[in-house]
């Protein structure tokens, strides 16, 4: 069983949330399946010092950064035969909101860029499960928009802290024509229908042994609905 990480970049304010993705792999693993790093080559949104959150007057490879993570083994998903694969998943971050679309800066109505759509509804349409973790459900929500799918998806609950405005969010995606649900980091949202996995990650104001455990609870249900 082999299993895509569909990773935006290397670092949580300009690509893949690090520790969501690297837990990702682990699960994984831990499953006995195993697992592709794939990536998009063209330049991310911009690059950021993590140390003090500025832009940096430079530009950076989405792939390229992402091998960092995947230790340089990883495939470009143009081109990618998503018949490779049983199953993905989408690690947060910021880079989904803004390498894969436009989230981060027109909500609702950023795009999502046409490679990563392409990838994403073709891996759908082959009736493989997908679990979205953290803000990821986004691009989701936007590449499935007008495709008379109906997801149901989740980027957490109010009734926890959060950095984030959940209640917000969760009104942005349903313009989508999404069907949203509150989770709290110790839970995951199945759409069965649809084999969509969606778990709230770093959505919530939650330590790393929490988004472990979140992120395992995802990777295990994915590989149940792939057996």
């Amino acid at each position: 069983m082999k299993i895509g990480v569909l990773l935006s970049g290397s670092g949580v304010y300009d690509g893949s949330e690090i520790h969501e993705a690297v837990l990702s792999l682990l699960a994984i693993d831990e499953a006995g399946a195993e697992w592709i790093c794939l990536a998009p080559s063209y330049n991310q949104h911009h690059v950021i010092n993590h140390t003090t959150g500025e832009t940096m007057p430079e530009t950076r490879n989405i792939l390229v950064e992402a091998a960092r993570i995947a230790r340089g083994n990883i495939k470009d998903i143009e081109g990618f035969d998503s018949n490779e694969i049983d199953g993905l998943v989408m690690p947060g971050g910021f880079g989904a909101a803004k390498n894969f679309s436009q989230w981060a800066f027109q909500g609702p109505a950023g795009e999502v860029n046409p490679v990563v759509k392409n990838f994403l509804t073709t891996v759908m349409k082959a009736g493989k499960p997908i679990a979205a973790l953290c803000v990821s459900p986004v691009v989701l929500a936007k590449a499935l928009e007008g495709s008379g799918v109906q997801a149901q998806l989740t980027l957490g609950t109010d009734k926890d802290p959060s950095p984030y405005d959940i209640v917000a969010s969760h009104q942005a995606i349903a313009s989508l024509g999404v069907s949203t649900h509150e989770k709290s980091i110790n839970e995951i949202l199945v759409d069965e229908k649809n084999k969509i996995i969606s778990a709230p990650c770093y959505m919530m104001e939650v330590g790393v042994k929490e988004v472990r455990a979140n992120v395992k609870m995802a990777v295990d249900k994915l590989i149940e609905m792939i057996k």
